[in-house]
C-alpha cells in the first residue's frame, strides 16, 4: 500500500519534527511548512492525502488559506487545528468543508486517529464489513433453509438488502459477488415457499391467518391510522422495491419521524391490474371479479384494469362501515399531476383521509426497457436506485411531502408491488389470447416446463379470476422471464436485464410499507 501524504502547515513548523517522526514510522510522509502562501505553491505541484491547518498563522490566516484551497480543489480533505474553539470559528471552518478538526496541544495519537479517520476509514470499514459478512454466512443459509415463516422471510429480505447497501457503500466487489450468489439462492428457496404456501394465504376460510398482503393490507395497516385527530395522507408509489425505499428514507427522515418499517406480501400477479386493485377494494382478484363485475377488467377485456380504483376504495369502506370519513383520492400520471400535488399539498390536510396514487417508478422501469440511455444510466440495481433516489429528491412529490410535512399529520407510504432484474428466458406456448406478461401468464393450454413456474390450473384456488374452461395461470422463478416462441430470439434480446414484474421474486413480493409523523 503506497505511502500516504501529508501537508502540515505551521508557523512553528520546527516544534512538529517528534510529531513528524512518530507519524512516519507509523507509515505516513509528512511534509511541513510555515506559512499558508508556500503551502499553497506547494500543493500546486505535489498532491497530498490530507493538509493539517494551523488557524492562527500571521499573514495569511489559516481561514483564509482554507477558502483558498477550496477554491481550487473541494476533494483534499483538510483537518484545522486550533487553540480556539469559539462556535463562530468553527461555524466558518465547518461551512469551508473541513474534514475534522483538532484543538492545540495536540499529541500524535490524537493525529494519528484523525488520519486514519480520514485517510483509513473506507478501508478499515471495508474490512469490517467483509469480516462481519463472513461471519454471519452460515447463520444467514440456515435462515432461509426450509423456512416457513412470512414474517421471518421479510426479515431476511431486508437483512440481505442492508448488507447489499452496506458493500456498495464499502466498495467490496469481491464480497458483492458472493453476495450476490447468496441472494439468488434465498430466493430459489422463496420461490419454494411460495409455491408451498400460496394456495393457503388465499384460502377464502383461512383469512384470518392469512399474513400481511394486498387485499388486508388498507384494513391492518392503514385503516386504524385514520381518524386519531389527525389527517392521514396514504402515499402509494407504484413499483418501488425495498432497495428503492431505502434509498430515499434518508431525504423522507429529514422531514418525518419514521414510526414503524414493515413489509407485506404484493399478490400474485405482482402486476398493478391484481396487485393494486387488491390494496383498494380489499379483496382478492377472484373476489373482485365475483362481487363487482362492473369494475373488474379480465386481461382480455377493453379498457383501463386500474380505472376505478377510488371506487374499490369507497366499496371497501362502505363494507367496513367506514363510508362516513372524509376521504380524497388523486392519481398523479402526468408532470402536471404532479406539479399539481405539490403546489395544492395543503388541500390533503382537509381530508381525514387522503390517497395519492403515484406513477413513476413503474413509468421509469419501462422507460428503461426502452431506451438506452437509461440501461446505461441503470445498469444494475445500484444504478436503478441511484435514479430513483435522484428523481425523488428532485421530483414534485418530495416537494408537496415537504410542505405538508409543516404541518401535524400522518404520513404511510407504501407500494403495489416490485420488480426484479431478469436474466434467463424460458419458453412458453400459448393461444392468440394468452397474456402478454413476460414474468407471468393467464391462457388456455399454455404449454411449459413445469420446473420454470409456479402454475395455478384452477386459478380460483389462488384467489384469481377464472375467464374460461381450461385457462390457467403461471409465474416466473426469480430472475426468468417468459417468451412465446414467435420471434423468440428478439424478444429475449431485448428484454434480458431488464427490470419487470408479476412473477415470484423477493424483490417484487416483500415490498415496504411505513408510517411516518410530521417532526
Amino acid at each position: 500500500m503506497p505511502l500516504a501524504s501529508i501537508l502540515w502547515v505551521d508557523d512553528e513548523a520546527e516544534s512538529l519534527e517528534s510529531h513528524r517522526r512518530f507519524l512516519e514510522s507509523k507509515g505516513y510522509r509528512v511534509h511541513a511548512l510555515s506559512n499558508g502562501h508556500d503551502a499553497l505553491e506547494y500543493l500546486i505541484t505535489h498532491p497530498v492525502d490530507v493538509v493539517l491547518l494551523d488557524e492562527t498563522m500571521p499573514g495569511l490566516s489559516g481561514l483564509e488559506t482554507l477558502t483558498r484551497i477550496r477554491q481550487r480543489s473541494r476533494q483534499v480533505p483538510v483537518v484545522m487545528v486550533t487553540r480556539n474553539e469559539t462556535e463562530d470559528l468553527m461555524d466558518e471552518a465547518i461551512g469551508s468543508q473541513i474534514s475534522d478538526y483538532l484543538i492545540k496541544p495536540v499529541n500524535p495519537h490524537q493525529v494519528l486517529s484523525c488520519l486514519k479517520k480520514i485517510i483509513d476509514n473506507r478501508r478499515l470499514v471495508a474490512e469490517k464489513t467483509a469480516s462481519d459478512y463472513q461471519r454471519q454466512l452460515a447463520g444467514m443459509y440456515g435462515d432461509w433453509d426450509g423456512q416457513s415463516d412470512p414474517d421471518r422471510w421479510a426479515e431476511i429480505h431486508r437483512k440481505l438488502i442492508d448488507w447489499e447497501l452496506e458493500m456498495e457503500r464499502s466498495d467490496l466487489p469481491e464480497m458483492r459477488e458472493i453476495h450476490r450468489s447468496q441472494m439468488q439462492e434465498a430466493d430459489a428457496e422463496f420461490f419454494r415457499f411460495v409455491s408451498r404456501q400460496y394456495a393457503s394465504w388465499t384460502d377464502q376460510k383461512r383469512q384470518a391467518e392469512a399474513p400481511l398482503m394486498s387485499h388486508n393490507l388498507f384494513q391492518r395497516k392503514v385503516l386504524p391510522h385514520v381518524g386519531q385527530g389527525q389527517p392521514l395522507v396514504w402515499i402509494v408509489i407504484d413499483n418501488l422495491r425495498y432497495d428503492q425505499w431505502k434509498a430515499i428514507e434518508p431525504v423522507l427522515a429529514d422531514s418525518f419521524r419514521i414510526q414503524e418499517e414493515s413489509a407485506f406480501l404484493s399478490i400474485l400477479p405482482t402486476a398493478t391490474h391484481y396487485s393494486r386493485n387488491a390494496l383498494f377494494s380489499g379483496l382478492l382478484p377472484s373476489e373482485m371479479q365475483r362481487l363487482h363485475p362492473e369494475l373488474w377488467r379480465n386481461e382480455d377485456e377493453e379498457g383501463g384494469k386500474n380505472a376505478h380504483e377510488e371506487d374499490f376504495l369507497k366499496a371497501q369502506l362502505l363494507r367496513l362501515r367506514r363510508d362516513g370519513l372524509r376521504c380524497s383520492y388523486q392519481k398523479v400520471v402526468t408532470h402536471q399531476d404532479a406539479q399539481r400535488l405539490a403546489d395544492q399539498a395543503h388541500n390533503l390536510l382537509n381530508f381525514d383521509l387522503s390517497v395519492v396514487v403515484y406513477n413513476f417508478v413503474d413509468q421509469l422501469s419501462h422507460a428503461r426497457t426502452e431506451m438506452e440511455l437509461l440501461k446505461e444510466l441503470a445498469a444494475d440495481e445500484a444504478g436503478y436506485r441511484s435514479l430513483t433516489l435522484s428523481w425523488f429528491l428532485h421530483s414534485p412529490l418530495h416537494q408537496a411531502l415537504r410542505r405538508i410535512a409543516e404541518k401535524r399529520m400522518t404520513l404511510i407510504l407504501c407500494t403495489d408491488h416490485g420488480s426484479v432484474r431478469v436474466r434467463n428466458a424460458c419458453k412458453v406456448v400459448g393461444d392468440r389470447h394468452s397474456s402478454t406478461n413476460l414474468r407471468y401468464k393467464q391462457g388456455r393450454n399454455l404449454d411449459y416446463a413445469a420446473s420454470d413456474v409456479l402454475a395455478f390450473r384452477d386459478p380460483l384456488k389462488a384467489g384469481l379470476p377464472s375467464t374460461s374452461v381450461n385457462a390457467s395461470f403461471i409465474f416466473a422463478k426469480p430472475d426468468a422471464f417468459l417468451c412465446y416462441p414467435n420471434n423468440y430470439n428478439q424478444f429475449v434480446n431485448l428484454y434480458r436485464n431488464t427490470f419487470q414484474h408479476g412473477g415470484v421474486s423477493m424483490a417484487e413480493m416483500i415490498v415496504p410499507v411505513v408510517r411516518m409523523t410530521s417532526r
